[in-house]
């Protein structure tokens, strides 16, 4: 069985940013990845501020000549321009105000008493003293969002801290996703004997639409190789990935493989890892009909290639040829049908493998270490993967029903714990945490 690390440099080596973008205003670019850096046209703050209430003073007229009552000459708010400071004189002056010319401190105003048209300074300040200097965030010129990155709320705001409007991002990632099972039933329609609710179409169409993918959706699949193939084909048209979700086995209900093997090109992973070992990746040829996005994927692909032709040691020989996909092919992922299976390999593989196609060159989740309040006696052979949260104690407290069909435990859960093989974890060791707040982003 392929090793967790190996499984996916393999994919991320496949996988290089999608070809295309567009300029889309600030406001509604959370969530995107920018195509391009992001300049400063300016200074930040664009002058020198203070960064208090108070009076703004020459320090030597206080700490030199000793006069600490000196006439408030100006009174200057956030938003006005102020006039040279006279010598000798004070300017009261307010939080993000632009400090007079001549000033070269600040003194709060707790530290002052004022009295009519004068105030008298407490305290003997130090040149510079509650100055924000010009340019002591951003200096103009410098880049302060590279392309790659995925803007949040706070990236935003250092957007538009200098000026910027609209951002060039790069467009959506698109991705196929349907699901195979002749017991899946929708939510709201009757439960016949033998059947299950599809709850994976819920938690993957989530998991994708947090990821800011430009999702279609095909529902649920009958059980036959050949509505499996009709549906691969469609899928492929205009899309950068093929989701999909059960049958990846090997058993004779299990179409998705020779699905596959028939319209494209499979790379079977039997992974070392629990819960979550049978996962496949390839790609699926774009037949007639799919010349809609051709064009670009035929770029896309052409990028690909060139990108991963230094990078394919990564993988192994036998799914490297597999995972690079020709000028008119679709990347397809299968993932493992049972709940917790596909929510984890998804957050595991899926994610960022979809990040890598936004553009994103950091996709590999943050891991804390932290203490086991536990004892898991028995090791397994495999990668485990378990469910814990975080207790009061700043411990790790474990779900007691690892099974992959409990979904309760990933509701329960604030993360994984990424435990190595055949090891046996001891309440009270050190071991490797990584929360969803990691892998949900």
């Amino acid at each position: 069985m392929l090793a967790t690390a190996d499984a996916l440099a393999t994919l991320l080596s496949a996988a290089s940013p999608v070809i295309g973008s567009e300029f889309i205003p600030t406001l509604e670019a959370s969530g995107r990845v920018l195509a391009a850096d992001v300049v400063s046209p300016l200074d930040v703050p664009p002058m020198n501020t203070s960064s208090m209430d108070g009076y703004a003073i020459r320090a030597a007229d206080v700490t030199t000549h000793g006069n600490r009552r000196l006439p408030v000459s100006q009174r200057i708010p956030a938003g006005h321009a102020p006039e040279p400071l006279k010598p000798g004189t004070a300017a009261r002056i307010f939080t993000g105000a632009t400090v007079p010319q001549g000033a070269d401190a600040i003194v709060m105003q707790e530290q002052t008493e004022a009295d009519g048209d004068e105030v008298t300074i407490l305290h003997s300040p130090r040149p510079g003293e509650w100055i924000t200097a010009q340019g002591a965030d951003i200096h103009s010129g410098s880049v302060i969002l590279p392309a790659g990155t995925r803007l949040t709320p706070q990236a935003l705001g250092l957007a538009a801290s200098v000026g910027c409007a609209e951002l060039e991002v790069r467009r959506r990632v698109r991705v196929a996703v349907f699901f195979t099972g002749d017991e899946l039933t929708m939510p709201g329609e009757p439960l016949k004997p033998g059947a299950i609710y599809n709850s994976n179409r819920f938690t993957l169409r989530g998991l994708l639409e947090k990821l800011g993918c430009e999702v279609s959706d095909f529902g649920i699949v009958a059980d036959r190789l050949d509505a499996t193939r009709d549906m691969l084909r469609e899928a492929a048209h205009a899309h950068d990935l093929i989701l999909t979700c059960g049958g990846v086995s090997v058993g004779e209900e299990d179409h998705v493989k020779p699905a596959v093997e028939a319209e494209g090109r499979l790379a079977m992973w039997q992974i070392a890892m629990k819960p979550g070992k049978p996962l496949a990746f390839g790609a699926v040829r774009r037949g007639a009909g799919g010349a809609e996005g051709n064009a670009e994927a035929s770029a896309n692909a052409n990028a690909n290639a060139n990108a991963n032709a230094n990078d394919a040691s990564a993988a192994t020989d036998a799914t490297a040829a597999a995972s690079l996909p020709s000028s008119a092919e679709t990347f397809f992922i299968g993932l493992p049908g049972n709940p917790v299976s596909s929510f984890v390999t998804f957050l595991l593989f899926v994610r960022p493998f979809i990040l890598r196609l936004a553009g994103v060159q950091a996709v590999v989740p943050r891991a804390l270490s932290l203490r086991a309040d536990f004892t898991q006696g028995k090791a397994d052979r495999r990668n485990e993967f378990l469910r814990a949260r975080i207790n009061s104690a700043g411990g790790l407290d474990l779900f007691p029903n690892q099974s992959s069909a409990v979904l309760t435990s990933t509701v329960w859960g604030d993360g994984l714990i990424d435990n190595p093989p055949n090891h046996a974890i001891s309440a009270g060791e050190t071991v490797r945490f990584i929360p969803f707040s990691e892998l949900l982003n």
